[in-house]
């Protein structure tokens, strides 16, 4: 999305705004403002980061939209600032709600909620943040300029919408910070009671939209960080700077709290502990001691399910975070694992790689399960011996065993995913041809003007052997039409391109294969990693249209502002398997016909 923010500083209007006689400017319709390519592309770009039909974004954001461009017209953001031109303060508007919910998509919120309630709130915090993102500013109009119609008579904002011819000039009184008190004159001038009626239904949202609204950013918890990260990107990339460095100024914070969540809903819904065999954890009176790979796998899996982005794609960066925020106990020499032997009271015993936890992260006391009944002996073989040192809080019987860690920069996985670097596609097999059944499910477009809850993901399989092709297309159909995978944005592994669907390989399959870590063992069986045993399974469903000269994979040709790359992947045949209202082309994308990957 961000290349779409990176153009010089405009000197000149971008449009040449109508000028009756005398210097005035000509009041235009939201139609008319909103008309110009750069803007369509901004509400095209905020509606993709929503979750719902084109007639529900109609009502909760292209009408607010369409009355904050009539409100604020052609009047600039700033005198001599950012923004300063005909109509700047309506391109600062556009461009921090697609920033803010660009920003959002790294949240779960209410932050420390249940899982249940994050997913049911969506996307009523979703539209808060929108809302009070397009509104930071827009008191601007009623505190900073001096606004007359032809005949020298004021005009005040919360009269309404221009009518007539106007002219208007920078207040040389004005307060700097004003206008974050003066939203509050005008808020009910965008958004409609339908709306209050629907927000102020929950709570900790209300409180903090309440605040950001009465200028009070300091109140507003996340809601407020968020807009206040939006504004800083949008005036950073006006003023020729680069909007990236905001939007990684803040992820460890929100990445630490995602992971925690998970871990809660996963100790709740589906890990097992204090079995008496195998388990993926046991609670002793003090400690939580959860199995390494096996729970990292699942809580990966489980984060990505649900569309968050910005998480890892190892588990050292994992357990990296984790450490760093004071999440995971470690040894005595720093590291994040423990190796322990677990023995049950009915004389089952094993050894495992284990994370240790406090329980009070988890669970409340009155929530705490009953402790394990066995116990967990920490394995002493590996302790240095040259470590004389003695931890400061000795517990008797524990040591550390040496674990190795691979250097890792944990910033490079956070712009990996905001721009990921070009992989080079490894092709599976092709196969014999065996035609299968295509997907022609469509989706339920929903018409209520207040969301329900998003499109859930596809069931997960109980066994490998559920896994297919069919499930992959119902996973892709229904991750594109939630949003939970984004597409036509710079990390995006689905793109509209010649009005088609194009899957990023082998990024979509490595995508799917990490949310169903069951796929593994089936690929193993067949020497395969996870991603290529998906892949080829997808091409022998025939649902990809193959170029002239019989090659499965596509090259496509990605122009960016600074630096021009290649992606491979494959065209569906039929885009109306994944789409009910297929979107407008990828302008960034180039399909390059005959060309061998």
């Amino acid at each position: 999305m961000f290349t779409l923010f990176q153009r010089k500083k405009p000197t000149l209007p971008q449009s040449d705004p109508v000028m009756p006689e005398k210097g005035l400017l000509q009041p235009e319709p939201a139609a008319s403002l909103l008309a110009t390519p750069r803007r369509q592309k901004l509400l095209e770009h905020i509606w993709q980061r929503t979750s719902l039909s084109r007639k529900q974004f109609a009502t909760l954001y292209r009408k607010p939209l369409e009355r904050y461009a009539e409100l604020v017209q052609l009047f600039p953001a700033s005198e001599t600032h950012h923004h300063a031109y005909h109509g700047g303060m309506l391109d600062h508007g556009l461009e921090i709600v697609s920033f803010a919910l660009k920003l959002r998509q790294s949240h779960l919120l209410p932050a420390g909620a249940p899982p249940e309630d994050q997913a049911a709130q969506s996307e009523a915090w979703t539209a808060a943040i929108a809302y009070a993102a397009l509104l930071h500013d827009i008191g601007k109009i009623a505190v900073d300029l001096h606004i007359e119609h032809e005949d020298g008579s004021l005009w005040h904002p919360w009269h309404g919408p221009l009518k007539q011819p106007y002219r208007f000039r920078y207040r040389d009184d004005r307060e700097y910070r004003l206008h974050g008190a003066a939203t509050g004159l005008l808020h009910r001038q965008i958004l409609d009671n339908n709306i209050f009626d629907w927000l102020s239904s929950y709570p900790a949202l209300w409180t903090s939209l309440l605040y950001v609204l009465a200028g009070q950013y300091e109140h507003a918890g996340m809601l407020g960080e968020l807009v206040i990260q939006a504004d800083r990107a949008s005036v950073a990339q006006e003023l020729g700077g680069n909007p990236n460095r905001v939007v990684l100024a803040a992820p460890k914070q929100a990445l630490q709290r995602k992971l925690l969540d998970g871990l809660r809903y996963l100790l709740k819904e589906e890990l097992k502990i204090n079995q008496p065999q195998a388990s993926d954890g046991w609670l002793t009176e003090d400690t939580l001691w959860l199995v390494s790979k096996t729970v990292s796998d699942k809580l990966r899996a489980h984060l990505l399910a649900q569309g968050i982005e910005g998480i890892p794609s190892n588990n050292t960066a994992v357990f990296n975070v984790l450490q760093e925020h004071g999440v995971l106990q470690p040894t005595l020499d720093g590291k994040a694992i423990w190796k322990a032997t677990i023995s049950s009271a009915s004389g089952w015993s094993h050894s495992f790689t284990l994370l240790k936890l406090s329980p009070a992260l988890i669970w409340e006391a009155s929530e705490r399960p009953a402790p394990f009944t066995g116990t967990v002996t920490i394995d002493t073989s590996s302790l240095d011996s040259n470590n004389a040192m003695p931890p400061v809080r000795p517990e008797p019987d524990f040591a550390t065993v040496q674990f190795h860690t691979a250097s890792h920069d944990l910033l490079e996985d956070m712009l990996t995913m905001l721009m990921p670097a070009e992989v080079p596609c490894t092709v599976a097999s092709s196969c014999t041809s065996s035609a299968a059944q295509q997907t022609s499910a469509q989706p339920n477009n929903r018409d209520e003007p207040i969301p329900a809850q998003a499109l859930g993901t596809p069931s997960q399989p109980e066994s490998a052997k559920q896994l297919s092709s069919e499930h992959f297309m119902v996973w892709l159909r229904e991750g594109v039409q939630s949003r939970k995978l984004i597409i036509n944005d710079a990390k995006a592994m689905v793109h509209t391109v010649n009005d088609s669907v194009y899957l990023v390989s082998p990024g979509i399959f490595q995508r799917y294969a990490q949310e169903h870590p069951l796929i593994a063992t089936q690929a193993k069986q067949e020497g395969l990693q996870g991603w290529q045993w998906v892949q080829k399974r997808f091409e022998k469903h025939q649902v990809h249209r193959k170029q002239p000269s019989g090659l499965n994979i596509w090259t496509c040709q990605v122009t960016g502002p600074r630096k021009t790359r290649r992606l491979h992947g494959y065209l569906l045949t039929e885009p109306s398997c994944i789409f009910a209202d297929q979107p407008p082309n990828n302008p960034y994308l180039k399909l390059l016909e005959n060309e061998s990957v």
